[in-house]
């Protein structure tokens, strides 16, 4: 599945981009181009689920992210970001307000602005994605550069049209960025 981001109806990534420490020109030419992720999900044969991306900006090189949904921790490294350890799993409605409670793990860990991180959610059948009716994938990504990133991917009504979206929040220190990404991809 190929999918370009719509630069025109996301929030603008350059404040996250700076406090990640990316510098002012490859902020700014990031800006200008449109992201695209090329997709591919599928359950191993032990039962894990995958999602290998390929993300692509005319001018830019391509990173390739391999992530495997059973929040295990593992190294990943590219030339955007540098060294990062993430990890991801299947999140349904239930478990992401749980997630952002204030005894949650997003409040009990720390993570910067976790209540934003459930917002305008879709919920229902038609957004049961995951083996077990979950509704959306998390993210969490703490990177070398002192820096974490946590994403959740799922779909949300943008203009009267079913999209797919991360809400996603980069924290370092007592600073944060939250922002959404918004796809042409019209589930």
């Amino acid at each position: 599945m190929h999918v370009p981001t719509n630069t025109t109806l996301s929030d603008p990534t350059d404040p996250a981009l700076a406090l990640q420490g990316i510098g002012w020109l490859l902020r700014k030419a990031i800006g200008a181009a449109t992201v695209h992720l090329d997709v591919a999900q599928y359950a191993d044969d032990s039962g894990t689920w995958h999602i290998d991306l390929e993300q692509s900006a005319s001018g830019l090189t391509s990173t390739h992210e391999r992530r495997a949904l059973d929040w295990a921790g593992r190294e990943h490294k590219d030339w955007l970001f540098g060294r990062v350890e993430g990890r991801s799993r299947w999140l349904s409605a239930a478990a992401l307000a749980a997630l952002v409670a204030p005894d949650g793990e997003a409040r009990t860990e720390g993570w910067a602005d976790s209540a934003f991180l459930a917002e305008d959610w879709l919920e229902g059948e038609a957004e049961a994605k995951g083996p077990k009716g979950e509704t959306h994938v998390l993210n969490h990504v703490k990177a070398d550069g002192g820096w974490f990133a946590t994403q959740v991917w799922g779909f949300q009504d943008v203009g009267g049209e079913r999209r797919y979206v991360r809400n996603v929040v980069v924290a370092k220190g007592d600073k944060f960025v939250s922002f959404k990404l918004i796809y042409d991809f019209l589930g």
